[in-house]
């Protein structure tokens, strides 16, 4: 009956995984939005280093991780896999609930997972800054850190209304020496045109996007660093499933189902990709992306090409979207805000290799509230979606008196998140409604793509 399951540092893996060879048939061409034709490695220059480019694109099963990332994993990896016992005593279930928490990393989140590879590739290619952007704040946090590590210098456009409901998200980034920039800003032609247009405009992902990619497009010593979506940001986060497999081996289990939480996909592809992989070889496994009602993008969204940013700067791909100006409610999961999906995400679900199911953010804080109350650590509220999910599935299994094994990722840890669950204790934690029209609005505007 042990609660923690651990591994020797020696047990970090030495490859990620591609999931790539195992997609249910070939991927969708990447369009480049200037010419609508095919991306080429070429056209991916101004803002990769060639290296990225190459794992972006790469047909490899396993890839390997350079020992100077394996490196400072070490700081926080293999992260801890727990049975959460005093959880499923609360809930009566006969389930086994199983999480891996990622909250033990210095950003406290699953992200600098693939910001320390990210910044170390940028480094060997000569780059002295990247650009990115960022929603509730762990991903811009990680890159910082990761910039840190490697004498990097980071300049980040945090979406405004994160920037505001999380303020010492915007400290630890400038602890760790980053320049935040609330988006959308005045320091771009991408900020000021949505500025001009709507002077209160509270940001996205979408928007953060575009600041971001055209601050390294015009700068010639500047790499743009993105925390989700890419084929190479799923592929560095594999890290969390592949030791959650070792993980289960110990505990001499394996779970029926694998839920993460999921707005442009690495953390969901991080644990849940590994898993897919004994799926594709027999083995059965389902695996649940979680989502917010207010930003459906899998559950409501449309499968179709679309923008990855507002400004149309970004690559087109085919994926479930809302449109790429879909402006999301201000919910609390910031990281879950974005329009769009990874596009092999996107590809798995609509070839039903995954489920998906979405939530509104008050239940999502109730389950949150249990855990604290159970298993002591205070969720991040996007991993909080993946919790109450986990919750659902574990009072399933008590109606239908069933056994059943439920792993989940914890993506990260809401120690910075006090301003949510004040609003939640309060009751002033607003549920959004499905905002079916400005959807509806946004996706008349897709590109036009025929190939």
């Amino acid at each position: 009956m042990n609660t923690k399951f651990l591994l020797d540092e020696s047990r970090i893996p030495k490859q990620w995984y591609n999931i790539i060879p195992d997609m249910p048939g070939p991927l969708e061409p990447v369009i480049n939005p200037a010419t609508l034709k095919p991306v080429t490695p070429e056209d991916m220059t101004p803002i990769f280093p060639m290296s990225l480019i190459e794992q972006e694109m790469s047909n490899q099963r396993w890839i390997d991780i350079p020992e100077e990332v394996r490196e400072k994993y070490r700081i926080w990896r293999p992260s801890p896999m727990f049975r959460a016992h005093r959880l499923e005593q609360a809930l009566q279930t006969p389930a086994k609930i199983y999480y891996k928490y990622e909250g033990v990393s210095p950003a406290g989140s699953h992200k600098p997972n693939s910001a320390i590879p990210q910044a170390w590739y940028n480094k060997q290619a000569g780059i002295r800054r990247l650009a990115t952007e960022t929603g509730a704040g762990q991903w811009g946090s990680s890159l910082a850190l990761a910039c840190s590590m490697f004498g990097l210098e980071c300049t980040i456009y945090m979406v405004k209304v994160s920037c505001t409901q999380k303020p010492y998200r915007k400290s630890m980034m400038q602890l760790w020496g980053a320049t935040v920039i609330p988006s959308p800003s005045e320091f771009t032609n991408a900020g000021r045109g949505i500025l001009a247009h709507d002077p209160d405009n509270l940001g996205s992902l979408g928007i953060a996007i575009s600041e971001a990619v055209e601050d390294a497009a015009t700068h010639d010593d500047t790499n743009y660093a993105l925390g989700s979506v890419l084929n190479h940001v799923c592929l560095h986060q594999t890290v969390i499933g592949l030791e959650a497999k070792e993980q289960m081996a110990l505990a001499q289990d394996y779970p029926d189902v694998v839920i993460a939480c999921c707005g442009g996909g690495s953390n969901f592809a991080g644990l849940a990709f590994p898993f897919l992989m004994d799926r594709a070889n027999g083995k059965k496994v389902r695996c649940l992306a979680v989502e917010p009602a207010s930003c459906p993008t899998l559950t409501k969204g449309v499968y179709a090409f679309d923008y990855g940013d507002t400004a149309k700067l970004a690559p087109i791909t085919k994926m479930y979207t809302l449109g790429h100006d879909f402006m999301p409610p201000g919910i609390h999961a910031g990281g879950l805000r974005y329009h769009g999906e990874s596009a092999l995400i996107s590809q798995l679900y609509h070839a039903g290799e995954i489920e998906a199911k979405s939530y509104r953010q008050n239940a999502c804080f109730e389950g949150a509230l249990l855990f604290a109350r159970t298993e002591g650590i205070v969720p991040a509220p996007e991993s909080s979606h993946a919790l109450r999910a986990a919750i659902d599935e574990a009072v399933l299994a008590k109606e239908e008196g069933k056994e059943k094994t439920i792993l989940f990722g914890l993506s990260g840890h809401g120690q910075l998140d006090m301003g949510a669950y004040d609003a939640y204790l309060s009751g002033r934690l607003e549920d959004y409604e499905y905002p079916e029209e400005s959807i509806r609005q946004s996706l008349e505007r897709l590109p036009n793509v025929s190939l």
